[in-house]
């Protein structure tokens, strides 16, 4: 299990629009990794949507937003297509960074138990140390708090 102030895990993915997203490549920038279980479903689309709207207040506090799920680059696409979403969207299909970062879990539903992503966010200094972890998110609100302690710290890492 991950903790507060340990170093990030690397991770290299496809993402939308057919490129590729990489944690290296932002070193020297806050980073913000919400993972989230599906495209278009209620409580991710909230939860993007809201980091959506304040991406340029994330990127003025010198922060990048990066949303990970299981689901498809393809699926990604249309995610943010009809949704109009201003984000970053990294694709794990073998679910290998959602277990690196612990939050690949044992989940029940209805009486049912299964395996899913249980939804959380790191927020990752310039440096690439965890400064912050969010775990069992609700989304409504969430991008907002992740956004004040942002700014609460400043832009140092």
């Amino acid at each position: 299990m991950l903790n507060e102030g340990d170093t990030a895990p690397l991770f290299d993915l496809p993402s939308d629009g057919g490129g590729r997203l990489s944690l290296k490549a932002f070193r020297g920038r806050s980073v913000v990794l919400y993972f989230y279980p599906k495209d278009d479903t209620e409580g991710c689309t909230i939860e993007a949507k809201e980091f959506s709207a304040l991406t340029a207040a994330f990127e003025r506090a010198g922060a990048v937003v990066i949303g990970i799920s299981p689901d498809s680059p393809k699926s990604h696409d249309k995610f943010k297509c009809k949704h109009a979403l201003d984000l970053h969207l990294a694709s794990d299909e073998e679910k290998t960074v959602a277990e690196a970062y612990g939050v690949w879990v044992e989940k029940r539903m209805y009486g049912r138990t299964f395996m899913g992503v249980e939804r959380a966010t790191f927020l990752i200094s310039p440096k690439g140390k965890i400064e912050r972890i969010w775990r069992k998110v609700s989304a409504k609100g969430h991008a907002d708090a992740v956004l004040a302690e942002l700014a609460g710290r400043g832009k140092s890492g």
